[in-house]
């Protein structure tokens, strides 16, 4: 089977020189934690977020706006482009345990 990683992840934002920055693994909690900040989930306590649930329909009931403003945030937080037009996102976006997978690929592969 072929890897996926380097086609899965996308651009990434400019590489710097690893001592020039702290890179910081993503958790599946602490994206929890990031959705509810950049989204303003008011009502909604990260810590009791199911990490497996659909992040659209169903689940935490995302739309694709969300999703923008979500792939927004982590850019900015851990220097990790999402992009909107990417035939994996189905996959990327499916649960809070995929996308933490998915960013925490693709900060492997700026290393």
């Amino acid at each position: 089977m072929r890897n996926l990683t380097h086609d899965f992840c996308a651009q990434v934002v400019p590489r710097y020189p690893l001592d020039h920055i702290k890179m910081k693994l993503v958790s599946a909690r602490e994206l929890a934690s990031v959705v509810v900040e950049s989204l303003n989930l008011e009502d909604i306590d990260a810590e009791q977020i199911n990490l497996d649930a659909p992040l659209f329909g169903e689940g935490l009931g995302l739309d694709s706006l969300d999703m923008l403003e979500l792939s927004l945030a982590i850019q900015q937080r851990y220097g990790v482009k999402l992009k909107a037009d990417d035939p994996h996102n189905q996959a990327i976006f499916s649960s809070l345990q995929s996308l933490a997978a998915h960013v925490a690929a693709c900060q492997a592969s700026q290393v």
